[in-house]
């Protein structure tokens, strides 16, 4: 491998990881208006680990409201993460803690969610997008109503 290729490498790595890190932020504070600046517009997921793939970014941008609007504030801290390129292709593993608080400041409850992210990843004209993303929940505690389970 050259000198370049290595340093190209780097690169790509570094903006996935970012890119990680900005959709994080964006699930927190709640920017949807963001979400095409990471997630291709014709991305698939799995948030359940089902096997059945859901298309589309705004189906995904629906998946994130559909729990994330109705509880109040969410911390998702990322960590371990692996980032394998291809060229114009890469994958990228990496764990997860979703911490979710009940919209009321005075009530204690909250809602965790701990596993993996493997997500999948092309190189557009627009830069790095997410083409896919699996989620595999290795554990889940508290109140699953403070997302909207139940409710």
């Amino acid at each position: 491998m050259s000198a370049d290729t290595s340093l190209q490498q780097l690169k790509d790595e570094r903006a996935i990881a970012v890119l990680l890190a900005t959709l994080a932020r964006i699930l927190d504070t709640r920017a949807w208006e963001r979400v095409p600046e990471v997630v291709a517009s014709d991305v698939s997921f799995d948030y359940t680990d089902s096997g059945s793939d859901v298309q589309g970014r705004e189906a995904l941008l629906a998946n994130f409201r559909r729990y994330l609007d109705v509880c109040g504030p969410s911390q998702h801290l990322l960590g371990s993460l692996i980032v394998e390129v291809d060229g114009d292709h890469a994958l990228s593993r990496c764990y997860v803690q979703a911490r979710h608080r009940c919209t009321d400041p005075a009530d204690p409850r909250l809602f965790d969610s701990n596993g993996e992210y493997v997500d999948r990843w092309e190189r557009r004209a627009e830069g790095w997008r997410m083409v896919h993303r699996r989620a595999i929940w290795a554990s889940m505690s508290g109140d699953p109503s403070v997302i909207g389970f139940g409710a």
